[in-house]
């Protein structure tokens, strides 16, 4: 079976859907979504009380080419951590502390998606 570039964009808006609406049920509340600059991107920016959450979304429909854990190195890591600030800078916001979490969505062919939520990785 081969992946097309518009089902791949596809899977990825399905997972931040799920991710978003798992987050907002643990009380969290979104900021952003999909914000880009010149250095990248951030899947979702959202506030956990004071703390400002960079959230990486990955999604799976099988661990044939890995884990979505697995798919957060550190350059990915260090990015997340760069665009974050960018991002408050650029809306006006000086969090007391900003946290990069990843949220792992894994699609079976059948049923609900299995979500993991990865508080502080790195």
């Amino acid at each position: 079976m081969t992946t097309t570039a518009a089902s791949k964009q596809a899977l990825g808006a399905y997972g931040e859907r799920v991710a978003e609406e798992h987050l907002l049920a643990q009380g969290m509340i979104a900021l952003d979504r999909n914000w880009r600059c010149g250095e990248g991107e951030i899947d979702l920016v959202l506030r956990d009380g004071a703390v400002l959450v960079v959230c990486e979304v990955k999604t799976r429909t099988s661990t044939v080419n890995g884990t979505p854990h697995e798919a957060i190195t550190d350059s990915k890591l260090d990015r997340l951590r760069r665009l974050g600030t960018l991002w408050a800078a650029t809306h006006g916001i000086c969090p007391q502390e900003t946290r990069v979490d990843l949220v792992a969505v894994m699609r079976p062919r059948r049923g609900a998606a299995e979500v993991d939520h990865v508080r502080g990785i790195g």
